[in-house]
């Protein structure tokens, strides 16, 4: 587990100090005030924009760093799991040693700005679900190639990417990997016996359903504690009943998965 927690943290770290700052301060905040509505307040942020940055964390780790149960406006219980602690006592120790070093760097460099000079390494994206996971499987084609990432006990998905991607990324059983998803590209079904030539077909569970004039973004629980969220029209979440608790499908076809290594 140490391992696992030190890799994370610096992946956060790599991340930019302003987007690991952030995600810190929402950590510390859910530990010391026991909601999300409550730690939002604190961090002058919406309760939407915290609860996602709570699913997200939750995606990029192994296991939640955030136990919590969506209680809208009026808040809900929340609280930091043991891998949430120990992410956030390490990134602070993390953080207090490589303060210390990009310091005698930048000195070294005549005061240029090590943030800068690495942007790229902070590299975000607009896909709606990013969820980090382990390359299980690779099966090679004549073109193409299917790449099924493991994201958590009994929840992979699959991707169909170039044979050059898969050499360009370094793609193999056992390597880490995250899989980008635009929230338009999945598909909501519900009922038993969904026939579908979608090659991702996970099964959720509605936690909440924004609606819009148009559009509805419904965001679904998968196992241990990952989550996803969908963009589809309001006529479609009204025809499905989607509503919290609601069981349901989301259909993803392999194509539309892109994935991205750190």
């Amino acid at each position: 587990m140490a391992d696992d927690v030190l890799t994370a943290v610096l992946s956060l770290r790599r991340a930019g100090s302003r987007v690991g700052a952030e995600r810190i301060a929402l950590l510390e905040a859910v530990a010391a005030e026991g909601s999300i509505t409550k730690a939002a307040k604190v961090l002058g942020l919406s309760y939407k924009g915290a609860w996602d940055a709570a699913q997200a964390l939750n995606n990029l780790f192994d296991r939640p760093l955030i136990q919590a149960q969506a209680g809208g406006a009026k808040g809900g219980a929340a609280e930091l799991t043991p891998q949430g602690q120990a992410v956030l006592t390490a990134f602070r120790k993390v953080e207090a040693e490589l303060g210390g070093v990009i310091a005698r760097l930048e000195a070294g460099l005549g005061g240029a700005d090590i943030g800068e000079l690495f942007w790229g390494l902070g590299m975000r994206t607009s896909a709606r679900n990013a969820l980090r996971g382990t390359v299980s499987a690779v099966t090679d084609g004549a073109v193409n190639a299917e790449v099924t990432l493991k994201v958590a006990e009994g929840l992979e998905i699959v991707a169909i990417v170039t044979r050059d991607s898969v050499r360009e990324l370094d793609l193999a059983v056992g390597k880490p990997a995250i899989a980008l998803i635009k929230s338009s590209f999945v598909t909501l079904a519900v009922g038993e016996g969904i026939r579908t030539s979608a090659r991702n077909q996970l099964r959720g569970s509605v936690i909440s359903r924004e609606d819009g004039a148009v559009n509805s973004e419904i965001s679904l629980s998968l196992a241990d504690g990952k989550s996803l969220a969908a963009s589809i029209t309001l006529e479609s979440a009204r025809a499905l009943e989607l509503a919290p608790g609601a069981s349901v499908w989301a259909l993803i076809k392999a194509p539309h998965v892109i994935l991205a290594v750190e």
